[in-house]
């Protein structure tokens, strides 16, 4: 029997968040801003993921500093699981989300099953999502896992405070593994990725402050498995 033929769903696409996994929230704060320059802003608990965060907000997007801080919810949950096993002495690029406006359709396409999450902010507010593919995603680190914001909710990448101005913005994201199963997986997109070949890994994420650039990478920009920054395939 042929496959059955989809219709083509046109949808936006941009990076929501960079996920980066810390042993110790309160201690990640000052030291990550000691080496980038970067501050953070309190995010908060996700109950049902024993996980909690801090938010580096980049205007349309952000990165997201987490950490377990209850190990049995996480070792329940994909996601808990997921950061509880990237532990490091100091933090680790663990992976990312692509944020779409048609999320159900994604989840068709790829076959995915479509989670509600929410957390509660400093502030009290309540924020909600939808998200798909975050087993697979922790499984395959080159691939994203995508979200959908709930239209009521505040972004966390617009937090004042940590960056008043949003001056600094996600320029490029470098991940290392099978270019063409990353394409397969995002389907019709025009992000700013780098894919390198190698070992399915997020490599880097390079920042444009003004007229400068800034590299947040756990290896030195061209050293390591994978070479420079600037190889790769681009994707979108």
């Amino acid at each position: 029997m042929a496959a059955p033929i989809l219709a083509r769903v046109t949808r936006r696409l941009d990076i929501d968040h960079v996920l980066i996994a810390v042993p110790d929230l309160s201690a990640a704060a000052p030291s990550f801003t000691a080496r980038y320059g970067l501050a953070s802003t309190e995010g908060g608990h996700h109950p049902a993921w024993g996980t909690a965060n801090r938010i580096v907000p980049l205007g349309t997007s952000y990165l997201e500093l987490v950490a377990v801080v209850d190990e049995a919810k996480a070792q329940a949950s994909p996601f808990g699981r997921w950061v509880a096993g990237a532990a490091a002495e100091d933090f680790r690029l663990l992976g990312w989300a692509v944020r779409t406006d048609a999320l159900d359709a994604d989840a068709r396409r790829l076959d995915l099953q479509v989670t509600s999450g929410s957390r509660l902010a400093p502030d009290g507010e309540l924020l909600r999502w939808r998200s798909a593919g975050i087993e697979v995603a922790a499984a395959d680190p080159i691939l994203p896992f995508f979200i959908e914001r709930d239209p009521g909710s505040k972004f966390p990448g617009q937090l004042t405070g940590a960056d008043p101005e949003q001056s600094t913005k996600i320029a490029k994201l470098v991940v290392d593994g099978d270019v063409r199963r990353l394409a397969d997986w995002l389907g019709e997109n025009n992000l700013p990725i780098v894919v390198r070949p190698g070992s399915p890994r997020v490599a880097a994420v390079v920042l444009s402050r003004g007229a400068k650039e800034l590299v947040v990478s756990e290896r030195p920009a061209g050293v390591g498995p994978g070479g420079s920054l600037t190889s790769g395939v681009p994707l979108g």
